[in-house]
């Protein structure tokens, strides 16, 4: 694997986002529950997320600029530090429009992580192993998501609470030091690794909506995952609790299920879709997981649900990273920042719609209608993708060896 990658500065951004990860997973399992302790109603909670997803969604864009203007490493640097100040003051804000301020601050500095991380990982990896590089980044924060939690319960029970915050304050801090510290500055525009397909010096810069035609097929994606992800946290356990008899002990094991599908087959997908082509294998893996959700409704067996969780997070989670490494292969690495501010926008802007309409349909006519529209999302994706499968160069080349074999 490190004759795969040799660019330490790609070790490093995963050093960073799993120290990240471990930071979020500490203060996410544990946010809800002090917010209501506090006193908190169920509706301030789901506000004071919405202003998380707020942050996200306002600054994905200014990300971009803000990256070509100070580089990935400032901005990077900048909003991990501005990240590990905002959960380590949360404990301690007296009030709702304090902590709303502070939320909408969590979500913009992550968002400049998120968006700083891919450009300098899209911007350092060869065209033939996109994919496998942004598994692996996908891979380091799940992780951080698994342990964190663990974390944060031995936190609480030798501590306290807001003790736990300002742990994860102090590891987001540790990993902007080490981004301060060992991260060469950005390449220049020129591709890494002898990458092919940079603009010359003389061309016009592309103009945002012709790269955003370019990833369109990518920000579909990680729209719907973005829907999926938020939606299914919220509610897949009430409905398999209310629906199908589902312990909550049971339950919340159902969220491990889907990590491990993820962690375990991440990789492997960004291997095959780095050599058979992204957007194909995207369309696969949409087809089973659109499939997987449907088995919800029709599935009985706790054993079987379980199954179907862990395929659900082999396929659909996979499809982020492989979305996000079609995109580095369509875009031209000097527009790689502003590409992953478009890409950032779309993944917000699933996590902003999710929840409220997923919630309205399922007050309205059931759990079992809310799972019927996450499954006619990833459909629509599956159909869309096909439609413009001809987005993936892979697909391109592919077309013209079957010409030339023709010929």
């Amino acid at each position: 694997m490190l004759r795969r990658i040799p660019d330490r500065n790609i070790w490093l951004v995963y050093g960073a986002i799993f120290l990240l990860g471990l930071a979020y997973g500490i203060a996410i399992s544990l946010t809800a529950v002090f917010l209501d302790m506090r006193g908190f109603t169920k509706r301030d909670i789901g506000l004071l997320a919405s202003c998380f997803a707020l942050g996200i969604v306002l600054l994905s864009l200014p990300m971009g600029a803000l990256i070509r203007r100070f580089s990935a490493k400032a901005t990077l640097v900048s909003s991990l530090a501005g990240y590990a100040a905002a959960v380590g003051v949360f404990p301690y804000l007296p009030g709702f429009a304090s902590i709303a301020a502070v939320r909408f601050l969590d979500g913009a500095c992550s968002v400049g992580i998120w968006v700083s991380c891919e450009t300098i990982l899209l911007a350092r990896s060869d065209k033939d192993n996109k994919a496998f590089i942004t598994s692996l980044y996908a891979v380091a924060m799940a992780l951080g998501y698994v342990i964190g939690p663990l974390c944060a319960k031995g936190i609480v029970a030798l501590a306290s609470m807001p003790a736990a915050f300002v742990v994860s304050c102090v590891i987001a801090a540790l990993s902007a030091l080490l981004v301060l510290a060992r991260l060469d500055r950005d390449p220049r525009d020129a591709p890494a690794h002898g990458e092919a397909g940079a603009p010359d010096g003389g061309e016009p810069q592309a103009t945002s909506a012709s790269i955003l035609w370019r990833i369109k097929t990518a920000c579909f994606a990680t729209f719907a995952y973005g829907y999926f992800q938020a939606s299914v946290v919220l509610f897949l356990p009430l409905y398999l609790m209310a629906s199908k008899g589902v312990t909550l002990e049971q339950t919340i094991l159902i969220p491990a299920y889907f990590a491990v599908g993820m962690l375990v087959f991440t990789n492997v997908f960004g291997r095959i879709g780095d050599r058979r082509g992204h957007l194909f294998l995207m369309r696969v893996l949409g087809a089973i997981g659109t499939l997987m959700i449907l088995g919800f409704v029709y599935l009985d067996r706790y054993e079987a649900m379980c199954a179907a969780v862990l395929v659900a997070g082999a396929t659909l989670a996979s499809i982020s990273p492989l979305s996000l490494a079609l995109q580095g292969v369509v875009t031209a690495p000097r527009d790689y920042s502003r590409a992953n501010s478009l890409y950032n926008v779309f993944y917000a802007a699933g996590m902003l719609l999710g929840p409220p309409v997923s919630s309205a349909l399922y007050e309205a006519s059931g759990g079992v209608a809310m799972l019927y529209h996450l499954a006619v999302l990833w459909a629509g994706f599956v159909v869309f993708a096909l439609v413009f499968a001809g987005d993936d160069p892979a697909a391109r080349r592919s077309e013209r060896s079957r010409v030339e074999a023709a010929a």
